[in-house]
């Protein structure tokens, strides 16, 4: 039984591995990831610079409603003097609270980064669902007389005649 226990909580742990929990998953610690969140009042961009030259070397206006996750891994980079980290990271949907972080990208050492947070002009709108294109009630399909640019109404609906 014993084994059995120990042997689950292996396969679990290493299942967990390479999972994000903003968090902090089961032990929090402050070197753990960043999360942001882009909404409808507060549409976010962040920006990372490498503060010896003061080049941006990350940037992305993430979409309203969605997340920015993204943990660095220190000695994990290409080159041990100008990118010795490695950054990974992920757009989630708005509170998601674990998952994988697809991509990466090498980048300069702790000490040498700049997290920047900008709100861009709000109100921003969400991107519409790719499913409201087919909808009775969406734009697509939609005769030009019913759409804000207007047009012709057909002869069978004209009720001024």
């Amino acid at each position: 039984m014993t084994r059995t226990t120990a042997l689950s909580s292996v396969i679990a742990f290493l299942a967990l591995t390479g999972c994000y929990g903003p968090r902090g998953a089961i032990y929090p610690y402050t070197g753990n990831g960043y999360t942001y969140v882009s909404s409808e009042m507060n549409p976010v961009t962040i920006t990372l610079i490498d503060t010896r030259t003061e080049e941006p070397f990350f940037k992305m206006e993430i979409p309203v409603g969605k997340q920015l996750t993204l943990n660095f891994l220190e000695g994990k980079g290409d080159d041990p003097v100008l990118r010795p980290d490695r950054m990974v990271y992920a757009i989630m949907d708005a509170g998601t609270a674990t998952g994988r972080l697809t991509n990466q990208l090498t980048c300069p050492p702790q000490g040498s980064r700049r997290i920047v947070y900008d709100l861009r002009e709000a109100p921003e709108a969400r991107e519409a669902p790719p499913a409201y294109d087919e909808r009775i009630d969406g734009v697509k399909g939609r005769p030009a007389w019913w759409t804000p640019q207007g047009g012709e109404l057909p002869r069978e609906r004209r009720f001024y005649e």
